[in-house]
Formats: structure tokens, C-alpha cells, sequence
């Protein structure tokens, strides 16, 4: 598949099924899209003392997160230099003051360094030192860490973190200082699922506000019969809160508005969201106007956007303070994880909200996902029939879009997705020659 091939499946207003279905692009995009992209790898809390790791894959390729003796993090590639072996085959553990291979012996300082090698004599006079096995484990080009949100990109090509990122920094901004004392910690577990369709589809899904009306009809008709007859100003138990706005119908979800932004990022909700009418805490307030000031704490308190995407792996909801990343595995598999923080210096009726969320709406056995689920599947499949290899993306397209930057729209508004096809054909062909 060539440059000229690539580019011909994204147009203006429609993307080709190859997009979703091809298992020789899936393969390029390891290759040059994810490694080309800022992509979530953890959360810094996972790792509180020296020698604490975590693992994870990205763009195929098997990554260590560790935590130095000087409370630095680090991203390594996960193989020894040797054989190739993975030093850390758990999800998650400390591995002490080294990193030691079970299979050889070889032994590796926490920052990647070569320490001891097993009958060291019988490399003397080779060329061990000078090659790429003698270095040690591989650093990952390129790592960030903001506000204990980590990051990483493979390939050394294309912005750095802050330019990639650029605005929807001030997303992690604003969950992060949910907290008067601006400390999250990963907690509740995370969830995750396995999804038998290609990634972009559950990613495009996130900015649609126009399946909730139908997709999710069972379950708002089901809450909103619940909880019918009720009087307007009576409290309502967690679930019914966090149930009830699915029910809304076209018009609320069109006038809560979006944005996009370069790069393929995005927020939805920036008028109101779901989300928006939540109850407050009069003592958690005063806590976080003392710790913030008064304005900003209004600002925090009242910025609830419905989905907030660093493209192309992270989706942020402030409230409830919860995320989503989106793992790829195959051309038509996804792992999904949904993971629930706990809010340093607040009641633990935060994090409840975060972890009820996450088991209404994305746990594999929710109300709610197995909806999105059976539909991904479908779609998955359906791409594969008949004559016409377009998918339609036209909704509210206009010319003046083309020329990027940031742009307010309505909330129905396909220029969400749109916005992620244009920067996925950037960024696949930015290192692939013509």
C-alpha cells in the first residue's frame, strides 16, 4: 500500500472501509500512526516507590513505565538486549534495584543500563560494547509527564508534547484540580473490555451525540419510567442521576456545542453535558475556592464537558473524574479500559460517582455498552457488504473546516470525527516516503 493510496481514503466529507477493515493498513498504522502519536501510557500514582513498574503495549510493541531512586519515571522498551526476552512479563510489580532476565542472567540498572552479564570473559575482545546489545535496554524516543498523567511516542518525528497537545492540556488541568490538593490517584480498578470492531470506530463514537437517542433508547426509557411521578427537587439515587440525561433528545445534544482542535483532538460539551447537573458539595466547594481561589474553583466546578479526546488514545471526563483509552489490537479488535480516579482532599462520593459511571456505562456487563457493542460488531461486519466502500461523514461539512485550527461547532456536528480522519492521514504518512 502506497503514500497515494493511503491519502486516497480519506476525503473531505467521507472516509473507505478499508479504513476499518484493512489488515495491511492496521499493520502500517503500528508502524507509522501510533508510533508517530502521543499515546496515554499511565498515571504516575501506579507507581509510588523506586522500582515500581507497569507495563503496557503500544503500537505493538511491549513498554516498561519505572519509577527511579530519584522519583523520576522512565519509559523503556521491554525486551533484554540480548535475546529479546521481556524483562516484565506482569502487569504491574517492583522489580527491586534491577531488572534481571529469566532467561540468561542478564541484569539491567532501572534506567535501562547494562549492569552484569553471566561469563563476562567470554565477551572480552567481541564487539558487544560497541553494538546496540551492549547499551542496555532501549530508552522510548520520546516521554512526557503532566500533572502524573504519562505519555509516550515511539518514533522521534513530528511535535513534541506541549505543541501536540497544545489546549486540551487545560483538560488535565481541570480534573487534575477537582483536587484541592491537585493529587489523583488511579482507584476502583480499571475495567476493560475486548471489542471485535477496529478502533476508530469506538473512537468516532465517542463524539457521536446523535446515537444516544436511539442506540440508548432501552435504558433511558427504563430510568426515565423509574423514576417518573418523582417531585422535581427530590434527590435521586446515583444511577438515576448518571441514567436519566440519555434520555435527552436531538436539540439538547446539537446546543451543548464542541470544539476541535489540531492534531485530531476535541471537546464535546462545552455549553453542558450530561454531566452538568450533578449535585454539589457545600464543604468540598469551600475546600477547592480555599485551595484555588475563587474563580478558578467556579471554573473547575462548573466545566463538566461529555468527552474530552487527546487523539488518539485518551478520552477525559472531568465529571465524573473518570478516562477512557483506547488500546488497538488488531484491524477488527479493541481493548477498552475505563479507569475511575479518587480525588485527593474530597468526599469519597467523587469517586463513587466515578466507579457507579464506569460500571453503568462501560463495563462489559453494563446498561449501557452492550448497546455500542452489538452496533460496533454490526458495523464491523456490514462494512464488508455490497458495492459502495464509503462511510459518510457529511453532517454540517463546510469548505471553510478545510482550513483547520480551532473551530466551535454545534454538537451533531461530524466535523468531530472528521477533524480525527484528517489528523490519522497526517501523522500515518508523516514519516512514509512519497
Amino acid at each position: 500500500m502506497t503514500r497515494a493510496d493511503i491519502e486516497a481514503l480519506v476525503e473531505d466529507d467521507r472516509v473507505h472501509r478499508d479504513l476499518y477493515l484493512s489488515e495491511e493498513l492496521f499493520a502500517l498504522e503500528q508502524r507509522h500512526f501510533f508510533a508517530n502519536t502521543w499515546n496515554f501510557a499511565g498515571h504516575a500514582s501506579q507507581l509510588p516507590n523506586a522500582g515500581d513498574f507497569i507495563t503496557v503495549t503500544i503500537a505493538g510493541q511491549p513498554l516498561l513505565l519505572v519509577r527511579q531512586a530519584d522519583g523520576t519515571v522512565r519509559a523503556l522498551h521491554n525486551r533484554c538486549a540480548h535475546k529479546g526476552a521481556q524483562l516484565a512479563t506482569e502487569a504491574c510489580g517492583n522489580t527491586g534495584r534491577f531488572f534481571r532476565c529469566p532467561y540468561h542472567a542478564w541484569t539491567y540498572k532501572l534506567d535501562g543500563a547494562p549492569l552484569a552479564t553471566p561469563l563476562r570473559a567470554g565477551y572480552e575482545g567481541t564487539r558487544l560494547a560497541q553494538c546496540e546489545s551492549g547499551r542496555g535496554m532501549e530508552p522510548v524516543a520520546g516521554f512526557a509527564e503532566y500533572r502524573d498523567f504519562l505519555f509516550v511516542k515511539l518514533n522521534p518525528l513530528g511535535p513534541d508534547f506541549e505543541a501536540y497537545c497544545g489546549e486540551l492540556l487545560r483538560v488535565i488541568d481541570s480534573l487534575v484540580d477537582r483536587s484541592p490538593a491537585g493529587k489523583l490517584n488511579v482507584a476502583g480498578g480499571v475495567l476493560r473490555s475486548v471489542v471485535n470492531c477496529n478502533w476508530k470506530m469506538y473512537l468516532e463514537n465517542i463524539n457521536d451525540t446523535v446515537h444516544p437517542v436511539s442506540t440508548h433508547e432501552s435504558a433511558s426509557a427504563t430510568a426515565a419510567r423509574m423514576w417518573a411521578g418523582q417531585p422535581a427537587d427530590a434527590p435521586k439515587p446515583m444511577a438515576i442521576e448518571q441514567m436519566l440525561p440519555f434520555a435527552e433528545g436531538y436539540d439538547f445534544f446539537d446546543r451543548m456545542g464542541g470544539r476541535v482542535h489540531p492534531n485530531g483532538h476535541s471537546v464535546l460539551g462545552t455549553k453542558f453535558s450530561i454531566h452538568s447537573a450533578y449535585g454539589q458539595l457545600g464543604d468540598y466547594e469551600a475546600a477547592l475556592r480555599a485551595a484555588h481561589g475563587d474563580a478558578r474553583a467556579e471554573e473547575v466546578l462548573t466545566r463538566a464537558p461529555q468527552n474530552a479526546v487527546i487523539f488518539p488514545s485518551l478520552s477525559i471526563k472531568c465529571s465524573p473524574q473518570a478516562i477512557r483509552v483506547i488500546r488497538p489490537l488488531a484491524a477488527d479488535r479493541t481493548l477498552i479500559e475505563a479507569w475511575s480516579f479518587r480525588v485527593a482532599g474530597a468526599p469519597e462520593l467523587l469517586l463513587q460517582r466515578a466507579v457507579t459511571y464506569n460500571r453503568l456505562v462501560f463495563s462489559p456487563m453494563s446498561v449501557v455498552a452492550h448497546d455500542d457493542l452489538h452496533l460496533f460488531e454490526s458495523m464491523q461486519r456490514g462494512l464488508a457488504s455490497g458495492t459502495n466502500p464509503w462511510v459518510s461523514l457529511h453532517r454540517d461539512f463546510r469548505a471553510e473546516e478545510l482550513a483547520g485550527g480551532v473551530r466551535e461547532v454545534n454538537g451533531t456536528n461530524e466535523l468531530l470525527m472528521r477533524n480525527q480522519f484528517r489528523a490519522w492521514l497526517r501523522f500515518m504518512t508523516l514519516d512514509l516516503p512519497d
